[in-house]
């Protein structure tokens, strides 16, 4: 018998009845059908809405996320104000997990040690103390070793608290309240920046300088309807904890703080540093933001060893509390800047940082905001809290106000109020009759201590009531006045950008900006290639490889098929290779890319996105500076920069425009001041180059008129050394007396010159 053995007896009743039980829905059993597609919608909305609300994207008025914010207030209620002693991380976390915040232990303490980082946050929120790693990527000791406490800049944003500034919501138990936001006097939101994955949105908000965002403020105070591109005078870009140099276009930085999405561009900071003897190091002092430092120097090390950095020869990390990172280069000639640049280019010594302004506009609707706009919401939120703390203060005066008051009375009938404390049953009841006092009052006079009641003086009490009183009055005309109330706030903010201001060791701006220096594109793919002489190999069915250096004999050469060698040039490994195409398309090839000589090679097809009717015109090595004669096989054409025919994408470049049946037919070197023109029929016909112009793209102008057939071939040559050219059998011939073929561009020409191969080539 196999498979579960099968219980009998009451055993065996109990089990079955157990298992129906939790089968059978509970009830009067009825089920009620739910379509799958709505029902995981329904799940899924409210799976997505509690990751946007409560978890993934911060609060455009005090920047913060819930557990950042839950983090604060329990730390705040932990006594742990800035100042004060220590307490370890892991009573911050059970206080934060068991009242606030229910999830993972380590991940609340991983965002707890993250708001203590001084490479991760401008501003710190969390002073640490022990090991909170470090700009390597090293993890935190544990919550039990390290220990923690408020930093200035968290109690400005919990400042107002006690004072009615914010609502409080209930915890999820439902046993205590948490605040919904922070009063924030400080700019968190743009000055920390923020990160987080939502569902199907996201936001990414790099650190900004205080000074700069409190400055912008200011003048968004005196001229509310200010645009993002008015505020680039006060906040240029980011600033990241880390330092380094802003390389991104100010059009570009407008832009992304216009719209509240974009990103920038940031370099490590370096310079050069002397060793002797004509030698130097080139010396690292500060990383782009969110980069661990080992996982940068590994890369580095790791393009070394695949030889993809030939001019470094070393790199080592010398960091102490500062970055240190030296990079050794191959030899003293080795220019330090193109150096650099292929290190940015390959490693992360150049990052971008993305801007995506995704925030929860009051507490309730993701959008993404300008820098303006964010600005705008947290000054709205100050003037709410500056309106609840003014309503609180109020009450707070009323009521003290109205205890003087009871007090004065006790003080003028003070043997009165004795002997009724003393004497009678029910003394709150008699005073409130006696006295015309308010219960509030009658139960203040109740509660004063005895050595209160030694102490009470009439002039004390009036003092006291006399400044409440005034302060009341103060208070009635901001309440009564919104000037009043954006003045005061202006004050705020100037209290707090003198605290953080440039000339402070925290306000100080660490990011640097710099245009991105002019590096020519043949030293840049010399710094990421090492140069070495090669022979490209191009066979008739447009198959390519290289040879390992100049190869004079390619008689051994083998090829595919039956195909054959059509024609071999040598050059380097740092070159670059155009390929002209019947479409009138140049490609680009990378010298160092091409297929190695052992084998046949690939095809040029292969390579780049080459129409299936178009077809390889030639193949040759680029010459940055140089110039192309580009025609069509009826005879029109014009001259081009070869710069201007070097394509980015595999599609390649349009330069001659041709329309079918006409196709590009050829592509010859520019160099002298005359142009020779054969055609189909055989006519010869030379002109001045300059009577072809120079262009970028089009059709051109007629090189040679033709009543039958085309262009056969053309060549452009140096008058004064004669036309020269190679017949079949390899013996070259020259022509010193060219006056008989000296003629007009578009002209028809003359048959050549005895001895010109019959295939109508110049060789």
């Amino acid at each position: 018998m196999t498979g579960r053995p099968r219980l009998c007896g009451a055993a065996g009743r109990a089990t079955r009845q157990r298992m129906a039980t939790r089968t059978n829905p509970p009830g009067d059993g009825a089920v009620e059908p739910v379509e799958l597609k709505t029902a995981l919608e329904e799940r899924y909305l409210a799976y997505a809405l509690s990751t946007i609300m409560h978890r993934a994207l911060p609060d455009a008025r005090d920047g913060l996320k819930p557990v950042h914010r839950r983090i604060l207030h329990a730390m705040r209620q932990l006594r742990l104000d800035p100042g004060q002693g220590f307490k370890k991380c892991a009573r911050v976390v059970g206080d934060v997990i068991g009242k606030f915040h229910p999830h993972g232990d380590q991940a609340v303490y991983d965002a707890l040690v993250r708001l203590a980082q001084d490479f991760a946050q401008r501003y710190p929120l969390v002073d640490g103390q022990g090991n909170f790693g470090n700009v390597d990527g090293d993890n935190a000791a544990a919550m039990r070793y390290t220990e923690a406490r408020l930093t200035d800049i968290a109690s400005l944003l919990l400042e107002g608290i006690d004072e009615d500034a914010v609502d409080f919501r209930p915890t999820y138990d439902g046993s205590e309240e948490e605040p919904a936001v922070l009063p924030a006097a400080f700019p968190n939101l743009l000055a920390n920046g923020s990160q987080g994955i939502a569902v199907g949105m996201a936001t990414s908000i790099p650190p900004h300088n205080a000074a700069e965002l409190l400055d912008a403020a200011l003048h968004l105070l005196d001229h509310p309807a200010a645009p993002a591109s008015d505020l680039l005078q006060f906040v240029p870009g980011p600033d990241f904890p880390t330092g380094g140099i802003l390389i991104e276009d100010p059009v570009g930085i407008a832009e992304a703080y216009a719209t509240g999405r974009g990103s920038f561009r940031v370099r490590a900071r370096w310079h050069r540093e002397e060793s002797g003897r004509g030698t130097y190091l080139v010396v690292v002092t500060e990383i782009p933001y969110g980069v661990p430092k080992s996982r940068l120097v590994e890369k580095i090390a790791e393009l070394l060893t695949d030889k993809k950095l030939p001019l470094l020869a070393d790199v080592r990390d010398e960091s102490a509390e500062d970055i240190r990172l030296v990079l050794e280069p191959r030899a003293r000639t080795v220019d330090p800047e193109v150096l650099m640049e292929s290190l940015f280019k390959l490693t992360e010594l150049e990052a971008r940082v993305p801007l995506n302004m995704n925030v929860l506009v009051r507490g309730q609707i993701p959008r993404v905001l300008s820098l303006a706009d964010a600005l705008r919401e947290w000054l709205a939120h100050r003037r709410d809290v500056l309106l609840r703390r003014s309503r609180h203060r109020l009450a707070e005066i009323s009521r003290r106000l109205e205890v003087l008051a009871g007090y004065l009375i006790a003080y003028l009938n003070l043997d009165e109020v004795i002997r009724i404390i003393r004497e009678e049953d029910e003394p709150k009841a008699v005073m409130i009759a006696t006295f015309s006092l308010t219960d509030f009052q009658a139960e203040a006079i109740l509660n004063m201590r005895l050595r209160s009641l030694r102490r009470l003086e009439e002039m004390e009490i009036r003092k006291e009531h006399d400044a409440l009183t005034k302060e009341k009055d103060k208070l009635d005309r901001l309440m009564a006045s919104e000037a009043a109330q954006w003045r005061t706030i202006g004050k705020q903010i100037q209290k707090v950008r003198a605290d953080y201001g440039p000339e402070t060791d925290l306000g100080r701006r660490r990011t640097s900006f710099a245009p991105v220096p002019e590096i020519r594109e043949d030293a840049f793919t010399e710094a990421l290639v090492e140069r070495e002489p090669i022979t490209v190999v191009v066979t008739e069915k447009g198959w390519i490889r290289a040879l390992k250096g100049h190869v004079q004999d390619l008689s051994t050469l083998q090829f595919k098929g039956e195909d054959r060698l059509s024609h071999a040039f040598f050059t380097e490994t740092t070159a670059r290779i155009l390929v002209f195409a019947s479409n009138g398309r140049f490609y680009a090839l990378e010298a160092a890319k091409l297929p190695g000589g052992r084998g046949h090679g690939e095809p040029i097809r292969l390579m780049v996105e080459l129409e299936q009717d178009a077809e390889i015109v030639r193949v040759f090595a680029h010459q940055p500076g140089g110039k192309l004669l580009v025609a069509s096989k009826e005879g029109r054409g014009f001259v081009v920069g070869e710069d201007e025919c070097l394509a980015n994408t595999r599609k390649g470049k349009q330069v001659l425009t041709v329309d079918a049946p006409d196709r590009a037919h050829a592509a010859v070197s520019a160099r002298g001041d005359t142009v020779a023109v054969i055609g189909d029929n055989r006519k010869l016909v030379l002109f001045p180059l300059a009577q072809v112009p120079e262009m970028v793209r089009g059709r051109g102008v007629r090189l040679q008129r033709y009543r039958d057939g085309g262009l056969s071939d053309l060549k452009v040559f140096t008058r004064a050394d004669s036309l020269t050219w190679e017949d079949t059998s390899g013996r070259t011939w020259t022509v010193t007396d060219l006056l008989e073929w000296q003629g007009e561009r578009a002209s028809s020409g003359r048959l050549p010159p005895k001895g010109f191969p019959r295939n109508n080539r110049f060789g």
